[in-house]
């Protein structure tokens, strides 16, 4: 699954640190998200979604011949 984190993140300035905190994971999480190399939990996207104040379908892009 595809995501937006990175571009999300780098829009608005804000560190993976400081990202990983605001949702509660750590920042290795953040980065293997951002690589594709993790897929996040359905609590952890709904929480980036609604840090970025977006909606899930917004930062995950589905791709269903994944």
């Amino acid at each position: 699954m595809k995501n937006r984190i990175q571009e999300l993140r780098r829009e608005r300035k804000i560190r993976q640190e400081d990202l990983a905190e605001a949702v509660g994971v750590t920042r290795q999480t953040i980065i293997s998200l951002e690589n594709g190399r993790y897929n996040a939990s359905l609590v952890l996207a709904h929480r980036l979604a609604r840090y970025f104040d977006m909606q899930i379908e917004d930062v995950f892009l589905f791709d269903e011949e994944e």
